[in-house]
């Protein structure tokens, strides 16, 4: 081979090279920068991780889940010495049934099966501690924050969590895997429904992979707390370091998490909206009583940032009125 073509073909290779490496770091910027105007809007994350590092599959760390801390940006193992969830209940309680409309698919998992109550006390009173004076005041009031008691005595489908409305402080609700074997827990009237719908997703090549279910409200004021302290140690004081904290992590009793009735699936990356799952999810899930809690553009209503990977249950008529009106929670029980 003459010189001229060798140096003709080695060209040619350098050119291919140089416009691969272009599209790479262009995809890559735009994905930064996409990731980057999420927490832009000032909205809390429901979550305590950062967007823009997903957690992987439930296999990694999930089984572990009550042991782990989220402090905003890392994930760090719980002291051993700190106190691990309840066992999974050993049976249902016969005689109290699920009132909401069972899955619609077929399911290894029986979605009409009775299953527990919560166990939730009836009072409502929001999170509390004692005021140096002596009277009751919510732990953060200082910082400006004032929620209202989450009303406990609505259909328990459509309990409203959000910055406003706070689960009182021993609310507990009866737990079971989401997916048998999966070791990640939700409200055990809800794992049924989302074993339908995994099932289903099966059935169509995707795996709805249950990430983080239900996290104990003292969890919760764990990672809280720890978000403060961050800010208080770069120099901020302890209402504006509350106040950059609840931007990131929801304050203890405020999260759906807390009540068990939400699951993240698969990621907590944005991009989540680009895959089969997500597509799947919006086509089905109000089938089986799931909508997406934080959808893009209701960031003024819901406060929370969208994320793609969060869904509710709701039961199935919420879910399919509120999938067809386009509303968030808020909006269809009339609490904006």
């Amino acid at each position: 081979m003459s010189m001229k073509k060798k140096k003709g073909r080695s060209t040619g290779v350098l050119i291919v090279l140089v416009t691969v490496a272009v599209v790479v770091i262009g995809l890559l910027v735009i994905r930064g920068h996409k990731q980057k105007d999420v927490p832009k809007s000032g909205f809390a994350t429901s979550e305590t991780i950062s967007q823009t590092e997903p957690l992987g599959k439930f296999a990694d760390f999930s089984m572990n889940e009550a042991q782990i801390v989220y402090d905003g940006s890392t994930i760090t193992e719980r002291p051993t010495t700190e106190e691990v969830d309840p066992a999974l209940p050993a049976s249902t309680t016969p005689g109290q049934s699920d009132t909401t409309t069972a899955p619609t698919a077929p399911t290894t998992a029986d979605p009409t099966a009775t299953v527990t109550k919560t166990t939730a006390a009836a009072a409502t009173t929001a999170v509390s501690t004692t005021a140096g004076n002596g009277s009751a005041e919510y732990a953060y009031a200082y910082a400006g924050f004032d929620p209202k008691p989450a009303n406990t005595n609505v259909d328990w489908n459509l309990l409203l969590v959000n910055r406003n409305y706070i689960l009182p402080e021993n609310y507990a609700p009866d737990l079971s895997e989401a997916v048998k074997g999966s070791g990640v827990r939700m409200d055990s009237r809800v794992s049924p429904h989302y074993q339908a719908m995994y099932d289903a997703a099966k059935k169509d090549g995707i795996t709805l992979t249950p990430l983080s279910g239900h996290r104990r409200i003292s969890t919760q004021k764990t990672n809280f707390e720890n978000k403060i302290n961050k800010y208080v140690n770069q120099g901020y004081s302890r209402p504006e370091a509350t106040r950059m904290a609840a931007k990131i992590i929801l304050p203890p009793g405020t999260s759906e998490h807390n009540a068990g009735l939400a699951m993240d699936i698969i990621s907590l990356d944005v991009d989540f909206e680009e895959t089969a799952a997500f597509r799947w999810l919006q086509e089905h899930a109000q089938d089986y009583g799931f909508i997406l809690r934080y959808p893009k553009n209701k960031e003024s209503i819901t406060e929370i940032t969208y994320e793609p990977w969060h869904w509710r249950y709701v039961g199935v008529p919420a879910a399919k009125a509120i999938k067809q009106s386009g509303q968030t929670l808020e909006e269809y029980l009339g609490a904006v």
